[in-house]
């Protein structure tokens, strides 16, 4: 396991222990992260080493931004990847992305089946679909925010990393 690997692995940790505490992923967390994963690269692979670590960045950082703009996930999970790319470069952070996502659909399924309100939260996304669909206005997934499903995002991202791990190592 590389240097990378083992540095984004500390980097997790702490992301996971801060979003369970208090559902947010701080600054003071992931710009310094973003930062050690360039200086790592920079200083062991030169300018190669800044390109693949830049690169891993904003891989990262667009992935997510384009979710945190449909209202799925918060600042610090933008940030959060875009620290997880620096690390890991970009092929790692955009398997990283997919694999959360299913994840985190995956434990949305469950929760919603828990609390039974499945057919409920159904009813809501397809009124606010056809009413896009029909008026064109606003986004869909994002009205009633204080009402949609929300749980720490890390919960997913830590599966969603390892099993990306697993992945490109086979």
């Amino acid at each position: 396991m590389g240097v990378m690997y083992i540095g984004c692995a500390i980097f997790l940790a702490a992301a996971l222990i801060t979003d369970l505490r208090s559902m947010k992923i701080p600054n003071k967390l992931t710009l310094p992260a973003a930062l050690g994963g360039l200086v790592v690269h920079a200083v062991s692979g030169g300018w190669e080493g800044i390109l693949f670590a830049c690169a891993g960045l904003g891989t990262g950082f667009v992935l997510l931004l384009v979710m945190y703009w449909m209202g799925a996930v918060g600042a610090g999970d933008v940030k959060l990847f875009a620290g997880i790319g620096a690390w890991t470069g970009a092929a790692f952070v955009f398997q990283s992305a997919i694999y959360s996502v299913m994840f985190a659909g995956v434990i949305g399924l469950f929760i919603v089946l828990w609390k039974r309100e499945a057919v409920l939260r159904l009813r809501r996304v397809l009124f606010n679909l056809g009413g896009f669909l029909i008026f064109r206005g606003g986004n869909p997934f994002k009205a009633g925010w204080e009402s949609q499903l929300r749980f720490p995002f890390m919960v997913a991202v830590i599966p969603g990393v390892i099993s990306a791990y697993v992945y490109l190592s086979i």
